[in-house]
């Protein structure tokens, strides 16, 4: 790789204040080489990172007039039937399919299928 000549260190003055001085970063260079302290894989690192998994139950679309009426104890029917799997999502993101089951009284979801990775990323 050629070395590159580093710009001079110029000044620039405010219109009514003290002279600011501008020059280029120095970041050292990457390397490939782990740290002592680096974690085995990359996910390592991750691994006690708290995620939220949204399980949707299902949906419906009703008018905003309808939805301002409602009251506690209203019903609002979903599109979906009865066995209809429930899709898990991290943030708005598939990953599974299960189905709702009761555990000591508590509402649980069993996974019944997991969706194969999105070969496509989202570029920020």
């Amino acid at each position: 790789m050629a070395a590159m000549a580093e710009p001079q260190a110029t000044s620039a003055a405010a219109p009514s204040g003290p002279a600011v001085e501008v020059r280029p970063a120095v970041l050292e260079p990457l390397t490939n080489t782990p740290s002592p302290t680096a974690a085995t894989t990359p996910l390592d690192a991750l691994r006690d990172v708290p995620i939220t998994i949204t399980a949707q139950l299902g949906h419906t679309v009703v008018p905003i007039g309808q939805l301002l009426k409602l009251a506690p104890g209203a019903v609002l029917e979903l599109e979906e039937s009865i066995g209809t799997p429930v899709l898990l999502t991290v943030r708005g993101v598939p990953f599974a399919r299960g189905e709702i089951v009761v555990v000591n009284d508590h509402f649980a979801v069993r996974i019944t299928q997991l969706s194969a990775p999105s070969t496509s990323r989202e570029t920020p």
